[in-house]
């Protein structure tokens, strides 16, 4: 038997269909409720918030069941732990529901379509990003006001791009497939509106949003609703960490930060399932005033997925954790990526909003559905392929419709119990057992 670095495409095509009989591909349908207390454990995922913001949160939660979706990554996760899989390990996103996957520009002007949200990246079984993908169409599209058949079938085809694009990507050559990027060219449709909305988001107009000229005239943090000046001793801290996260960049990125100095710190709120975690954004100046560089230090907790993945161990940094998986997942990735720590406390380190968007679910109407959920498909096939072996993927997946058909009957069924798990989740708001109060 041949090596593995050395084993055809084929045979590798040849041992994933074998997996079939470990796990036929129907069975990945199937899914029954375990009995869970949904408040208690929403209770115990906001313990290390930050306590005054929870209210918040559990606001943006109640919304709707797509909204409970996006801050109950956690629920899922345990949910999936006793689901059956294939043994296929790759980086998953973790958390790959339709708000986490979107435009944003490269270095070069370019801009792509990929997956962008790693809070909770780890390697896993690559079916639990399908499966959370799966649910949040059906649900998004029910939002939307689409009927259950459009519905299910933009699972159905969703499925069926990843699979015929695991496919392709199972015969690239390995150089080829590391440069692979999902693009679109600008004309219409959900992708469409997404990249010309990343084109205009600049630090330009992060400046004019979130600062305004102090007495002195130099650009200091606006006191807004959801960003807010922080107290001196805390701005030093924050500031103080860049030295530790300017030794996480490669060398050349270094030269590039240097050129840059810190002029302010604000904490800010953003999201729905990060509500709560300790969040700032630091104004930096390079070759004057008006060439300002705004990055996020975002606390970074451990993945949901680490209690049901003990082979994967726990890693020894949550920032860099974060950092690395969405290195691997994307095709480019961040320049300024990287991680930091204050106190005993994680934290990433990234870009705020140069030039990035995600899709809203209005924008989502009639075979905008559709559009969208093809591509969503295509750039996790891509971000699964770079970290896995796609040959026996692919081998698994086939070449017939059964693993569309059994995602679809899944996202059904999960998307139903979310609804149920958002009504258990208000009733208790309600009743007074959770607080909810928008800022």
């Amino acid at each position: 038997m041949k090596p593995p670095h050395l084993a055809d495409y084929r045979e590798r095509l040849a041992a994933g269909r074998t997996l079939r009989l470990k796990l036929p591909r129907k069975e990945l349908g199937t899914w029954q409720p375990a009995e869970r207390d949904v408040v208690e454990l929403i209770r115990h995922s906001n313990q290390d918030r930050v306590h005054k913001l929870v209210p918040l949160k559990m606001a943006r939660m109640a919304a709707s069941p797509f909204s409970f979706y996006r801050g109950t990554a956690f629920l899922m996760a345990g949910d999936l732990s006793s689901s059956p899989i294939t043994g296929i390990h790759t980086q998953i996103c973790g958390d790959a529901h339709v708000r986490n996957l979107g435009a944003y520009a490269t270095q070069d002007d370019l801009f792509l379509f990929d997956v962008n949200d790693f809070d909770e990246t780890t390697p896993g079984p690559w079916e639990w990003d399908l499966k959370r993908l799966a649910a949040s169409i059906i649900l998004v599209g029910r939002e939307a006001g689409q009927s259950e058949d459009a519905c299910a079938d933009a699972v159905h085809q969703m499925a069926e791009r990843y699979r015929k694009s695991m496919r392709a990507f199972a015969r690239m050559p390995v150089l080829d497939l590391t440069r692979y990027a999902v693009m679109r060219s600008v004309g219409h449709g959900p992708v469409q509106r997404i990249l010309r909305k990343a084109e205009r988001k600049t630090p330009a107009q992060e400046m004019e949003k979130r600062t305004a000229p102090d007495g002195n005239g130099l650009p200091r943090f606006r006191e807004l609703p959801l960003q807010t000046p922080v107290p001196e001793a805390v701005a030093s801290r924050v500031i103080g960490s860049l030295k530790h996260y300017r030794e996480t960049l490669t060398a050349n990125r270094q030269s590039i930060f240097d050129a840059y100095h810190p002029s302010d710190v604000a904490f800010k709120i953003a999201g729905t399932g990060s509500v709560g975690s300790r969040d700032y954004v630091v104004l930096l100046f390079g070759n004057g005033p008006d060439d300002p560089l705004f990055l996020q230090v975002k606390e970074a907790f451990a993945s949901c997925y680490t209690p049901y993945l003990p082979e994967v161990g726990v890693p020894a940094h949550h920032g860099q954790r974060v950092a690395q998986g969405q290195q691997r997942m994307q095709t480019v990735s961040d320049p300024f990526l990287g991680w930091t720590t204050i106190g005993d406390r994680h934290f990433l380190v990234r870009q705020v909003a140069d030039r990035n968007a995600a899709i809203d679910p209005q924008d989502l109407k009639g075979k905008a559905l559709l559009q969208y959920s093809l591509v969503c498909g295509e750039a996790l096939a891509k971000a699964h392929a770079r970290t896995g072996d796609p040959a026996l993927l692919a081998g698994y997946l086939g070449k017939s419709e059964k693993f569309a058909k059994a995602l679809a009957a899944f996202a059904r069924t999960y998307a139903d119990q979310v609804e149920k798990d958002h009504s258990t989740f208000t009733a208790a708001i309600a009743d007074g057992r959770l607080q909810a109060a928008m800022i």
